[in-house]
C-alpha cells in the first residue's frame, strides 16, 4: 500500500499541476458567472451540470496524462475511423441544439457533441503526419501537402455537412494552419492555398450560404444590414450594451441590469462574456483573459520544453484551438466578428466542451510529464 502511493504521489507530481490549476481557476470563475447567467431562470440545473463536466474532465485530465503521445499518435488509423465514424453518427441521430445546428448526439438528459471530441484526435493525427513527413525530410513536396489538405478536408467537409456547423468547422481550419505554419511548411504553399480560397469564396457566397448567413457575416462590418439593431444584430446589440454598461469595475455579481433580466439570449454559453463585462466590469474582463492567455503560453512553453517535434506540434494544436476559440467569442460579444457560434474555452456552459478540453490539457501534461527518446528530437 505505501508503494501505491508513494507511486500515485510521484505520479501527481510529474504531471502539469500548474496547467491544471490554471485550468480550474477558469472553470470555477466561469461556473460562477453561469450561475448568474442562469440566476433569473430560477434553476441551478446549469450550474450542477457544469460542475459535473468539471469533476469529469479533472479525472480524465489526469488520465489523459498517463497516456504516451508516442504510443497514442502510432494509433492514428484508429483515431481517424473512430472520429469519422463519430461525426457521421450525426447524420443519423443528430439533434439540433440552441444554434439550430445538428451537432448533438442526446442520451436521453444528457448529450455529447462529436466534432467537439473530435478535435483532439484531429489535432493528434494531423501532427503525426506531420512528423512523419518531417522526418522522411519531404514536407514541402506536393504529395504530403496534398495529403494533409485531404486530411482537413475530411474532417472540415464532414463537419459542415453532418452538422452545418461553421463555427467549429473554422476551429479545424485555424488548427490546421498554425499547425503547419509552426511545423515549418514553405511560405510558398502558404500563397498557393490564400489565392485557392480566393477562387473558391465567390463559389461559396453565392451557392453555398444563405441570405441570413451572409448578412450575419456582413453585419460586424456594415451598418446598412440592420440600422435599427433590431433584427439580425439584436442579440449583439444587447451584448455590447451590458458590456458597455459594466465599464470599469461592474455592477455587481448577480446586479447585473442586462444581465438578470435575461435580455440577452445565450448569456450562459456563446455570451457569457457579456456577464462578466456588465456584472464585473473590465477588471472581470481582462481576469478572463489573463487566465485563458495563461494557459495557452503554458500549452506553448510544454511544446517547447518537450525537445520533441511530435510533442510541439501537439501543444501547438491545442494552443491554437484555445486562441482561435477566445479570439472569435470575445470579438463576436464586442461586435467585432461575425456570430458564428463558439463557445468561450473553460467559461462558457457545455458539457461536451469542457470535458473536451480538460483532456486536451491532459494530454500536454503527459507531453510534459515524460521524457522524449532521442528519435524523437525536434528535427
Amino acid at each position: 500500500m505505501k508503494k501505491f502511493f508513494s507511486s500515485l504521489f510521484g505520479f501527481l507530481r510529474k504531471t502539469d499541476l500548474l496547467l491544471l490549476l490554471l485550468c480550474m481557476l477558469a472553470t470555477a470563475y466561469g461556473i460562477v458567472l453561469i450561475s448568474s447567467a442562469t440566476l433569473h431562470e430560477g434553476t441551478t440545473a446549469y450550474v450542477t451540470t457544469q460542475c459535473k463536466a468539471l469533476g469529469i474532465g479533472i479525472v480524465l485530465y489526469f488520465l489523459f496524462s498517463a497516456i504516451d503521445i508516442d504510443i497514442l499518435a502510432e494509433k492514428w488509423r484508429f483515431l481517424l475511423v473512430f472520429s469519422v465514424a463519430l461525426i457521421s453518427l450525426l447524420f443519423v441521430v443528430g439533434i439540433a441544439g440552441d444554434t439550430g445546428n445538428r451537432a448533438w448526439i442526446r442520451f436521453g438528459g444528457s448529450g455529447i457533441q462529436p466534432a467537439e471530441i473530435a478535435k483532439i484526435p484531429f489535432i493528434i493525427i494531423l501532427a503525426k503526419q506531420i512528423f512523419d513527413f518531417r522526418s522522411a525530410h519531404k514536407l514541402n513536396r506536393f504529395s504530403s501537402v496534398f495529403a494533409l489538405l485531404l486530411l482537413f478536408l475530411l474532417f472540415f467537409g464532414l463537419i459542415l455537412k453532418a452538422s452545418e456547423d461553421m463555427g467549429t468547422a473554422l476551429v479545424y481550419f485555424f488548427i490546421f494552419l498554425i499547425v503547419l505554419f509552426i511545423a515549418g511548411l514553405k511560405f510558398y504553399w502558404f500563397l498557393i492555398g490564400l489565392g485557392g480560397i480566393a477562387a473558391v469564396i465567390p463559389l461559396v457566397w453565392n451557392h453555398l450560404l444563405s441570405e441570413n448567413q451572409q448578412q450575419r457575416i456582413l453585419a460586424p462590418y456594415d451598418s446598412s444590414i440592420d440600422p435599427s439593431g433590431l433584427g439580425i444584430t439584436w442579440q449583439i446589440t444587447k451584448c455590447r450594451a451590458a458590456i458597455i454598461h459594466g465599464g470599469f469595475s461592474g455592477m455587481g455579481l448577480y446586479k447585473g441590469t442586462y444581465t438578470q433580466s435575461g435580455m440577452v439570449s445565450q448569456q450562459h454559453t456563446d455570451l457569457i462574456f457579456s456577464v462578466a463585462g456588465e456584472e464585473l466590469g473590465f477588471i472581470g474582463c481582462i481576469a478572463i483573459l489573463v487566465l485563458l492567455l495563461a494557459i495557452i503560453i503554458r500549452c506553448f512553453y510544454v511544446g517547447y520544453r518537450s525537445n520533441s517535434l511530435l510533442g510541439m506540434l501537439v501543444c501547438t494544436g491545442m494552443a491554437s484551438m484555445l486562441i482561435f476559440q477566445t479570439l472569435e467569442n470575445v470579438g463576436m460579444c464586442l461586435g467585432l466578428t461575425p456570430v458564428i457560434g463558439l463557445t468561450l474555452p473553460f467559461f462558457s456552459y457545455g458539457g461536451s466542451s469542457l470535458v473536451t478540453l480538460y483532456a486536451a490539457m491532459g494530454i500536454v501534461s503527459g507531453i510534459k510529464m515524460r521524457p522524449n527518446p532521442s528519435r524523437f528530437v525536434r528535427l
